[in-house]
């Protein structure tokens, strides 16, 4: 079915399926490349939000610094893509881990994030028995507390003890301000962004005070942040990924980028003139933010969004008809599209493209 609709309006696609504007997205990209375009800050855009490589390439093209992935097996996918400049923005421990990221560094650059000792003196003596090299970043917790050590002195030491171990390159600092890139008020995400963000960069200020050598890499960021975190001093990479696609949750905080990500469903019962019941439900559509909002019909609201398969709709306009197609904007992208294995790609309501989201379900 999937290069049988290549050519055919969006509309007639099959459901549940997911939808990518594409002149929306590019927008989107063209406008995030725009802002770092003039920045010493460069962009290096996140994998997790879409897992889609034919869209992480159109990312890329701009002087991006590389890219951002969350796990190993995205990592995997990338470098499958022909990426080769990867950040692993988080932990990888294990020694199973550990032996399939070595595997990974003969053909591409892939870092990763590092907060504790142990895991450390692990990567040093898998990586010296391999004989290759890993850049590490180590994570700085600046108020998420969800990863990283602490700022100041405890980053020091664990800074020291890797350009110390053989098989391992320290290679900067990374912070992400995640409990605070949703704040509503432009000023006080503003204010609570350049706090916080300080405590990473006077961070990276001491290690480099205590090693003699500069920390090359200072990396955090957001989309909710980008234009913050993105213009201050001393601060390298911004790891955005949200804003190429897009969702409603975060569209309310960052309304420059379009929405350009859609579930496509259909109506399949209308028992009454203000209820009716779409094809789709938590299994196919990101909730974690609340739910979906409904594209471009007046008078039609979801109360809640719980089903597996199912989603009702509070209709107080025109009734809707069983067969009818729905669009609808997630709440949540990034598992949205964990969600599916096909994106289909649309340009003025025709299908364009089918891609495959190669990274959906790459848990490990």
């Amino acid at each position: 079915m999937s290069s049988s609709m290549i050519g055919g309006p969006f509309q007639d696609l099959d459901t549940p399926c997911l939808v990518l504007d594409l002149d929306a997205a590019q927008r989107n990209i063209d406008r995030m490349a725009d802002f770092f375009a003039d920045k010493p800050a460069k962009l290096r855009p996140h994998f997790k939000n879409h897992k889609c490589t034919e869209l992480m390439k159109r990312q890329v093209v701009r002087e991006a610094a590389g890219v951002t992935c969350a796990k190993l097996g995205e990592a995997e996918v990338l470098v499958g893509a022909g990426f080769k400049d990867i950040l692993i923005a988080n932990q990888v421990v294990g020694p199973q881990k550990i032996k399939r990221l070595l595997a990974l560094l003969n053909r591409a650059m892939v870092r990763v994030a590092v907060d504790a000792e142990d895991n450390c003196r692990q990567l040093s003596q898998m990586a010296s028995a391999a004989g290759v090299i890993v850049g590490c970043l180590i994570e700085v917790n600046i108020g998420m507390d969800r990863c990283g050590v602490e700022p100041g002195e405890p980053a020091v030491e664990l800074a020291k003890l890797i350009a110390g171990l053989p098989g391992l390159r320290f290679d900067g600092v990374q912070a992400y301000e995640g409990h605070v890139v949703t704040l509503p008020d432009p000023e006080e995400r503003r204010a609570a962004v350049t706090r916080d963000m300080h405590k990473a960069l006077d961070t990276a200020n001491l290690i480099e005070s205590a090693l003699g050598m500069p920390v090359g890499i200072v990396s955090g960021g957001g989309t909710g942040t980008y234009d913050m975190t993105g213009a201050l001093e001393g601060v390298d990479e911004i790891q955005a990924g949200t804003y190429v696609t897009m969702d409603c949750y975060y569209h309310g905080v960052r309304p420059e980028f379009d929405n350009a990500l859609s579930v496509l469903t259909t109506c399949v019962s209308s028992p009454s003139a203000s209820r009716a019941v779409l094809d789709v439900g938590v299994k196919g559509v990101g909730a974690e933010f609340g739910s979906p909002q409904v594209r471009g019909r007046e008078g039609v609201e979801i109360p809640s969004f719980r089903s597996e398969e199912h989603c009702i709709l509070k209709v107080t306009g025109t009734p809707l008809v069983v067969g009818e197609k729905v669009e609808l904007i997630p709440s949540h992208a990034c598992t949205t599209c964990n969600l599916h294995r096909e994106l289909y790609v649309c340009q003025q309501g025709r299908v364009v493209d089918v891609w495959p989201i190669d990274g959906s379900g790459k848990l490990r």
